[in-house]
């Protein structure tokens, strides 16, 4: 490299005075192309790990998640993700991801791979049978139409609309244990 390639010479000398552009720019990063710069579209999503609700760009080539980074439209999070957030591109091509439904019977000790239609229909009868076995109508001699057998704890990642939809849902199986953690 010959002294009027070096970048401090560049910026001392040339017109990039804050080194903000060329004066600090090498052949090698000149040749760098943003990983999102091929993408299809950009999906608006939020991230899924806690309460907060910050904004993420999901970046997409041939229908599959190429990138995800904060949205700076967002007004929770204005383009910013937290270390959690910015490893959220695992979640949909990390090696560890799971594309089938696993169960473990009771008692027990190997995962079976089970059809979502399967897995959907046995989550639906277990609710059935368990608020079927556990109504009350009555309690004390007061009406009461419920079940104790049935509860909801909303996640963080739930927003206030879809947990209003849950506790729809739930208040119309009878059950009356209904939480949630939304924040936003």
């Amino acid at each position: 490299m010959k002294i009027g390639d070096w970048p401090l010479l560049r910026q001392v000398t040339g017109d990039d005075r804050a080194g903000l552009g060329a004066a600090v720019q090498s052949p090698g990063s000149a040749s760098l192309r943003a990983r999102v710069v091929d993408a299809d579209r950009v999906v608006k999503s939020i991230c899924p790990y806690c309460a907060v609700g910050c904004g993420q760009n999901v970046y997409v080539r041939d229908d599959e998640v190429i990138q995800i980074e904060g949205d700076p439209d967002s007004p929770v999070s204005r383009g910013r993700l937290c270390p959690k957030g910015s490893a959220s591109l695992q979640l949909t091509t990390g090696s560890a991801r799971r594309y089938d439904v696993l169960y473990r019977p009771p008692h027990g000790t190997e995962w079976q791979t089970l059809d979502l239609d399967q897995a959907m229909e046995m989550v639906a009868d277990r609710v059935i049978e368990t608020r079927r076995r556990t109504w009350s109508w009555e309690e004390d001699g007061r009406r009461v139409r419920r079940t104790m057998g049935v509860a909801s704890l909303g996640g963080a990642t739930l927003d206030n609309e879809e947990n209003y939809l849950m506790k729809k849902l739930y208040t119309a199986l009878g059950a009356v244990q209904i939480e949630n953690q939304a924040r936003i």
